[in-house]
């Protein structure tokens, strides 16, 4: 049976930068690599709010990324 195993994890902020020239919404993307494999959702947030609060722009959403490995 397969299983999988988690490499590493990323921590993608997403700030609103409001219309571009064009009127569609333009988005920001902050990347923050090497976050704990092991952290919580709940850590995440937490880590997103303290980070979010040091910005001049509106944070949309929080992403987490994950690379997993695939064995047999």
């Amino acid at each position: 049976m397969a299983e999988t195993v988690i490499l590493d994890s990323q921590l993608r902020l997403v700030f609103d930068m409001g219309l571009n020239e064009k009127g569609e919404p333009a988005v920001k993307y902050k990347n923050y690599n090497n976050i704990k494999t092991t952290a919580t959702p709940e850590q995440l947030l937490q880590a997103a709010a303290a980070i979010a609060e040091l910005q001049t722009e509106t944070l949309l959403h929080v992403e987490r990324n994950d690379s997993h490995q695939v064995m047999a």
